[in-house]
């Protein structure tokens, strides 16, 4: 292969919906958007504020907030095709295939990323501010330093996933209270075991790839208790929520104690690749099942 294929240089005319959703990465972009959501819905539900007469901050707040995550993913593709080649899970991104050039998706990037901006500025200044800082985050701290040169890259890379639902409660309330820090730090703890099973997964082909994640540098045991440590954060937080009530305050301390166990069971286990798919599965359906309970359970405070 020459190097013009290696960094997805050649294009093709046939660029489709498949192509650009794999550019933007749809599926981070569905899950921070329906974490952005959350914080909106939970600024209304517990300020008091009318979500019917308020539909325009809706619009902008979703929008805004999908296409600044969208912007976000087509960087890191534009930013990674020197390593994309190299790994299985990310060799048939558009820009390695040769549907998109790495000219195109920039520009595609950019202009997500303007669009997306503005319309989070048109809610509140703080909710486009926070649009901002997260994109900086994830494309210039994140993908251009961290994720090539730090073992806490993944650590360092969740401050990022985490500012979406701060944004989705700026946009309505633009003011700190305990439920938007909490929305943060649950984001914030949930990202490292999630993204650590993909590593333990993946080990070796970050490895090939000369990427520094925990697996690859420390080991898979080691990793396993950084997994164990983020997990028992988890646990403490839900017990500061109460203003959603009782019902999630339980709810959440029964997800959590389910993935602590499932940790726990990490360390006796002795196929840690299927180990770390489980653990991969409970974090998908946890953070699912947490976020939709929270905008369930303020319907009825």
């Amino acid at each position: 292969m020459n190097q013009i294929e290696k960094t997805g240089e050649l294009t093709s005319s046939r660029f489709t919906v498949r192509d650009f959703t794999e550019l933007v990465k749809i599926g981070i972009v569905n899950s921070n958007t329906i974490t952005a959501f959350t914080g909106m819905w939970l600024a209304f539900q517990l300020n008091g504020i009318s979500f019917i007469q308020n539909v325009d901050v809706i619009f902008f707040t979703i929008v805004g907030s999908a296409l600044i995550v969208a912007a976000s993913g087509a960087f890191n593709n534009v930013i990674d095709r020197d390593i994309d080649g190299i790994m299985e899970r990310t060799k048939n991104r558009p820009t390695m295939t040769g549907k998109i050039s790495g000219k195109r998706a920039l520009m595609v990037a950019l202009v997500l990323g303007v669009v997306g901006t503005i319309m989070l500025f048109m809610t509140t200044w703080q909710a486009g501010v926070l649009g901002v800082i997260g994109v900086f985050l994830y494309v210039v701290v994140y993908s251009l330093y961290a994720k090539r040169k730090l073992v806490s890259n993944t650590v360092i890379g969740s401050f990022s996933g985490a500012v979406p639902p701060l944004i989705g409660w700026f946009a309505v309330e633009p003011t700190f209270s305990i439920v938007p820090i909490m929305l943060f730090l649950v984001m914030f703890c949930w990202q490292p075991p999630h993204f650590y099973a993909i590593a333990i997964k993946r080990k070796e082909e970050y490895a090939a790839a000369g990427i520094p994640m925990l697996p690859v540098v420390k080991g898979i045991e080691r990793t396993k208790k950084s997994m164990f440590f983020w997990v028992i954060l988890l646990t403490v937080l839900p017990f500061f929520m109460f203003d959603l009530g009782l019902v999630y305050v339980i709810l959440a301390t029964l997800l959590n104690i389910g993935w602590l166990a499932l940790s726990i069971y990490g360390f006796k286990m002795d196929d840690s690749i299927k180990w770390a798919k489980w653990m991969f599965v409970y974090s998908l359906n946890y953070m699912t099942i947490l976020f939709v309970a929270m905008v369930v359970i303020s319907i009825f405070l």
